[in-house]
């Protein structure tokens, strides 16, 4: 079965179509700047990357696009033979804690989750729509971002806030990058093989979330209301006291929608070093005795220990902790210092195991009380297997 993995933003549209259930890659692709001026898209395919300017001018636009280089480069021959489609949906509420087939019904439901996520939700329901019009046989599935954190108890995703705030306007902890968190819980699940299972899964990327998992099930996560919660990431603060905002807008007259704005896109290893949000320029910068950037790696690792720390009292003990997505499968002094920082633990990371980017590793010593690991995710994937799945 031919199976397309759709993730769509605001302007982009980024795709990758497998041959299931063999998991085998036939082509992606990413479509850029999507209503923007310079909009263009590139494809890898038999092993060949390719890139082309075209105008896109929305979303339509680069399906068509998507097709024809489906077409052209013989992957399917009819638009019948795309069985299923899975669609990354970033907010599914508290209603959605599974994937689900995508009914008109569902559809109002995502909309209806706009003022939750009014900067995805909008762009995932774009891309919906275009498949629909476009490959109208297909049956098509909703991935939902928060949907793996809805096995969290009230006393986890609840607030200390007047309960009606929950009641009347869903003000509680959703959590995201579930996708990605469900797919490094089924891979630990493989690699410990056993039933009954504690772990904690560190996605470490630009933006960046950790959580408990007890077999199988998210127990907390560090993401809250919004992916702005948690740790420290590439432009988003993570976790502050709040009255910093009125506080920020009485001195500086900036109005609430400035400071949010600051606090998404300007804070974090951005906002601290004052160079790039790219953990690696901030590596770069350490490497070359930058005050500002060796606080950013500091403040990084001690937000990602906290949570650890955290969440290891609240599983009673660990069998495994992974990391993953860019930093955390990337960045060998990132991991370092995080597990020598949890070192009460009894974890011991090993130096020349650690020495890996990209790869499935142990990256503690055998005499670790808790082993460490590197496991590169795969959300596209991930979301294939449940279009899969909902097809059959």
């Amino acid at each position: 079965m031919k199976v397309l993995a759709i993730n769509a933003g605001s302007s982009s549209l980024k795709f990758q179509m497998y041959e299931m259930p063999e998991e085998k890659e036939l082509i992606s692709g990413l479509f850029e700047r999507i209503g923007i001026k310079d909009s263009c898209y590139s494809i890898k395919v038999n092993g060949q990357k390719i890139k082309k300017e075209v105008v896109l001018s929305n979303h339509e636009d680069a399906v068509k696009y998507l097709i024809e280089e489906l077409l052209n480069n013989n992957i399917v021959s009819s638009l019948d033979e795309i069985e299923a489609i899975g669609h990354r949906v970033v907010h599914g509420g508290d209603k959605y804690a599974e994937t689900v087939v995508i009914t008109d019904e569902v559809l109002k439901d995502i909309e209806s989750f706009y003022p939750l996520a009014p900067l995805h939700n909008p762009a995932n329901v774009l891309g919906i729509k275009a498949f629909q019009k476009s490959v109208p046989n297909a049956v098509v599935v909703g991935v939902f971002d928060t949907a793996f954190h809805q096995t969290m108890e009230e006393k986890d995703f609840l607030y200390g806030v007047p309960y009606e705030w929950y009641t009347d306007y869903k003000v509680r902890k959703y959590g995201f990058h579930g996708t990605s968190h469900k797919f490094l819980t089924n891979r630990m699940k493989e690699i410990l093989n056993k039933e009954d299972y504690k772990i904690i899964t560190c996605h470490l990327g630009n933006g960046g979330s950790i959580s408990a998992i007890r077999n199988g099930k998210c127990v907390d996560t560090s993401m809250g209301f919004t992916p702005n919660a948690g740790i420290l990431m590439g432009t988003r603060s993570g976790d502050i006291d709040f009255t910093i905002i009125p506080y920020v807008m009485e001195q500086t007259g900036k109005s609430l929608d400035e400071v949010i704005n600051d606090l998404n896109k300007k804070s974090g290893f951005l906002g601290v070093c004052g160079i790039s949000s790219d953990s690696r320029d901030v590596e770069d910068g350490m490497n070359q005795n930058d005050p500002r950037c060796i606080l950013t790696h500091k403040m990084f690792v001690k937000s990602v220990v906290n949570y650890i720390a955290n969440y290891y009292v609240a599983l009673g003990e660990v069998d495994a902790i992974c990391f993953s997505a860019g930093i955390g499968e990337n960045s060998v002094v990132v991991r370092k210092d995080i597990l020598e920082s949890l070192s009460a633990l009894g974890i011991e990371v090993d130096e020349d195991l650690n020495n890996v980017r990209g790869k499935e590793a142990v990256i503690t010593s055998a005499s670790s009380k808790v082993p460490c690991y590197v496991i590169p995710t795969d959300e596209e994937v991930m979301i294939a297997r449940d279009a899969y799945n909902l097809a059959k």
